[in-house]
């Protein structure tokens, strides 16, 4: 498996943009997610990006970093967002994998944490991502936030 940051791999872009959506969009926001994607891979600034894992040249898995993640806390960032893995190829530890480069990356964009909201019980806290605080939805709902720090030396 090889991790792509879609800015860097062109190439395969309605690909992946197709792939983000079908997971996370609906019927109503292709549009939302090609024209985010698209100017994610125009510009300069190193927020948003979007990833993809690659074998033998299908997506099998994906995330992106974001400066909000659709919710009231946008004094915290950068987020961790739309985490897939194609079911043919859970069980792996892809998600772990995406889930380490993900910090990496964050690090390597000089952020000493990454945060990421979630409904999942259980599966980011065998990984080290802490329980921090709440935010509010965009529906008004309470979600959990969870943070680790990218530097995994300290």
């Amino acid at each position: 498996m090889k991790i792509l940051e879609l800015q860097k791999n062109s190439s395969i872009f309605e690909e992946a943009v197709k792939a983000f959506w079908e997971q996370w969009g609906s019927e109503e926001n292709y549009r939302f997610y090609y024209d985010c994607m698209f100017h994610s891979c125009r510009t300069e600034e190193n927020l948003p990006r979007f990833y993809i894992a690659l074998e033998e040249e299908q997506i099998i898995g994906t995330y992106a970093l974001l400066r909000n993640d659709l919710n009231s806390r946008q004094d915290l960032f950068p987020w961790f967002a739309c985490l897939y893995i194609d079911p043919d190829h859970r069980g792996k530890g892809l998600g772990s994998n995406l889930l380490e480069h993900a910090l990496q990356e964050a690090h390597a964009k000089g952020y000493k944490h990454l945060y990421l909201t979630t409904d999942l019980e259980g599966y980011y806290e065998k990984y080290g991502w802490t329980h921090t605080t709440e935010a509010i939805g965009l529906s008004g709902g309470s979600m959990n936030v969870y943070q680790k720090a990218t530097d995994q030396t300290s």
